[in-house]
């Protein structure tokens, strides 16, 4: 037993069935001791270790670390020159994060559908009927952990003169025509949350092909300093300067610590979600009461998330009661942004979103983790039929 199912076991957890669960060895606290007693903490010599091992692994000339997902969007959008007046496509199914972001640099989202409640991504059909003057830019995000078709969203964006960011928080290891996600765009953003394939509780990389843009980045992600405190304490620089109203977004060595033993095992990890994603799909399909999304989808996917699509008239809310009382854990990814009660008193550019609304009342996310085991989603499947029946 991982020393990660050990402490799912353990008392302190509420749930029979969490909805995620970090996955970890004695690697990782090996690693981390040794950070702690180097005496040297925050941001150093493992973080910049870090950079190189993710860059090198997505194929990119720069990897950026930061101190979370958020923190790489919001440098992505102020690194690419978004200001007040402009407007970013990006989809509502997804974290509010990126519309927030966008907010914070100045501008204004422009929300897209997504393209089948088979596939719900966006596509550059859903993203070509929003598109307006003011598009400076588009940022797709890979949902679940599956690739949006990254060919064809960069050549419409080309044709366009518009910038990609891709928001690849679900997709470290996933591939879209043996492309690495976050490598496509000109900006690629990851997080490290403690519900994600690599996590370190909270962390994320900004990655980039272009020079320049790597630049602003390390720049704003330290306060705009033209050098760091490590750079410092080895003698490198005695001083430094500011050239631009930067923040502090960096990572430290605790955290990279843990995150390079993760990204060493992230194949091994994603192959086990795989596992359980085919599973489920053994146990619930052909049920006429949901379906699920994704099946014979093409890319290679990293399977972070497992949804369902309910029947229409399924009273999820129900539904998601009676699963809790079984002590199955479940969430919804995601409830559509632009309808949320904030984004609904900005008056946005109105667009329809028939698809993304449909979902956000009938998407289930149901428990995946490397450690699952077979009863646990047996148990899970039980209790979705039997609360189904209870509520219908």
């Amino acid at each position: 037993m991982s020393m990660s199912q050990e402490l799912q076991n353990s008392a302190s957890f509420e749930w029979t069935v969490p909805l995620a669960a970090p996955t970890y060895t004695s690697d990782e606290i090996r690693e981390v001791m040794a950070v702690l007693q180097s005496g040297w903490w925050t941001y150093g010599p493992v973080t910049r270790q870090l950079e190189e091992e993710f860059a090198s692994f997505l194929g990119v000339r720069h990897a950026i670390a930061v101190a979370n997902g958020t923190a790489a969007l919001h440098l992505a959008y102020l690194a690419l020159g978004l200001s007040q007046g402009d407007e970013v496509v990006t989809p509502s199914l997804s974290f509010v994060a990126a519309a927030n972001t966008i907010l914070h640099a100045g501008a204004s989202p422009r929300f897209a559908d997504v393209d089948s409640l088979d596939a719900p991504l966006v596509s550059v059909s859903s993203m070509e009927r929003v598109v307006s003057p003011k598009t400076r830019g588009l940022c797709v995000m890979h949902y679940g952990g599956y690739p949006c078709e990254m060919d064809a969203v960069m050549d419409f964006a080309r044709k366009r003169g518009l910038w990609v960011i891709e928001d690849a928080a679900h997709a470290p290891g996933a591939l879209w025509k043996n492309v690495p996600c976050g490598a496509w765009g000109d900006v690629g953003c990851f997080s490290f949350f403690g519900n994600k394939n690599l996590t370190c509780g909270e962390g994320g990389f900004v990655v980039t092909q272009r020079d320049e843009i790597a630049e602003k980045l390390r720049s704003l992600r330290s306060h705009g300093m033209n050098s760091l405190t490590w750079d410092r304490y080895k003698g490198h620089q005695f001083s430094y300067d500011v050239t631009a109203a930067g923040f502090n977004f960096r990572m430290d060595d605790i955290r990279s610590a843990l995150l390079g033993v993760q990204l060493r095992s992230l194949d091994r990890i994603n192959k086990l979600r795989q596992e359980r994603v085919e599973w489920y799909r053994r146990l619930l399909e052909g049920d006429s009461r949901w379906s699920i999304p994704f099946v014979g989808y093409g890319g290679i996917s990293a399977y972070h998330l497992f949804v369902l699509v309910l029947g229409e008239g399924i009273p999820r809310d129900a539904v998601m009661s009676m699963m809790k009382s079984h002590g199955v854990q479940t969430s919804i990814h995601y409830p559509p942004i632009h309808e949320f009660t904030f984004y609904r008193g900005l008056q946005l550019p109105y667009s329809e979103l028939p698809l993304t609304e449909m979902l956000g009342r009938r998407l289930l996310s149901l428990p995946l983790f490397a450690d699952l085991t077979w009863e646990q989603v047996k148990l899970v499947c039980d209790s979705l039929r039997e609360a189904i029946d209870r509520c219908t």
